[in-house]
């Protein structure tokens, strides 16, 4: 995803001199282009994230599109007040892009995990949040992202993810994506996630289950009335994610669904569970352990279906 970001943002600052980029010490021959183009328009900040925010929230001010670059953990929880303060509260139109997110730099430890980034910014008023599942999803996300009159948050993977959309791309962006139809289990699923929630449920329409399979890559402001209107048909609304159970996608739709009136589908929030991983691993390890592995997820689904399939 890192490659096709580097790639879609020097294509709009050709037509958009407002954009400015800032690196937090990472990308350097990644935005080697961006640079060597507009010397003018690239900041490198180096180690100093709430001063990454502080020059972005600046810029903003001056009439500029400023969007910021680092590892997704450095980028939300080292600079959690200065993008509340001076972005959300401000509403400043400043785009901060949070790489690697997830468990994508697994070695490096929980350090450089982000499984709570959804869940600490949904709690600011006015952020949008966006979970692009593959380079396709993302070039559509930075283009709505630099429409938002407010800031973003755009999480994204780092590299080698699979193309979802290789033969049919999303034309909208800000709604949810429909990639399979299917009965009585409702996949919502979001991020570098929604490649394996396609394969599980894939391998589960071999066996004659079809199981709907829906990509949401827009979490904030969540498309509350398409759930209420499309969920009302399942047996169980199943949310798959890269990051915790608790406050990220999963915690978003039980909480609306919580509120509905019965009946009301079941929610089943595949996550990182709420402990720490300290192992050494890649990230097919980590989900591996944490039971976000396809075979994992074929598993849980299997057994929702038979539930959903008993329940008078």
């Amino acid at each position: 995803m890192r490659n096709a970001f580097a790639d879609e943002i020097t294509s709009l600052a050709e037509t958009d001199e407002r954009i400015v980029l800032l690196s937090g010490d990472i990308g350097n021959r990644l935005f080697n282009t961006f640079r060597d183009r507009w010397p003018q328009r690239f900041y490198n900040i180096g180690v100093a994230e709430a001063n990454l925010i502080g020059a972005a929230a600046g810029l903003a001010v001056c009439g500029l599109h400023p969007v910021t670059y680092t590892i997704a953990a450095f980028a939300v929880y080292r600079c959690f007040e200065q993008i509340r303060v001076d972005l959300a509260a401000q509403h400043l139109p400043v785009v901060v892009v949070g790489t690697g997110a997830g468990l994508a730099y697994s070695a490096n430890g929980p350090t450089h995990h982000s499984c709570e980034d959804l869940a600490i910014l949904r709690t600011l008023p006015g952020l949008t949040l966006l979970s692009p599942c593959d380079a396709v999803e993302l070039r559509l996300a930075l283009r709505y992202a630099l429409t938002v009159s407010g800031p973003v948050y755009l999480r994204i993977g780092k590299k080698g993810e699979p193309i979802v959309h290789d033969s049919q791309p999303p034309r909208d962006i800000t709604r949810p994506i429909q990639l399979r139809s299917g009965e009585r289990i409702l996949v919502l699923a979001t991020g570098v996630m929604v490649a394996a929630a396609l394969e599980a449920a894939d391998q589960l329409r071999a066996d004659g289950r079809a199981i709907e399979v829906v990509s949401l890559p827009v979490i904030k402001p969540f498309p509350s009335d398409w759930l209420h209107q499309r969920a009302g048909g399942f047996e169980t609304v199943v949310t798959v994610e890269e990051h915790g159970v608790i406050g990220g996608l999963g915690g978003a739709v039980a909480e609306l669904v919580s509120e509905w009136s019965a009946p009301r589908p079941r929610v089943l929030r595949l996550g990182t569970s709420d402990l720490y991983v300290h192992e050494a691993g890649e990230q097919a390890h980590l989900r591996q352990h944490y039971h976000l592995d396809v075979a994992s997820i074929v598993e849980r689904l299997q057994t929702a279906w038979l539930e959903a399939e008993n329940t008078p």
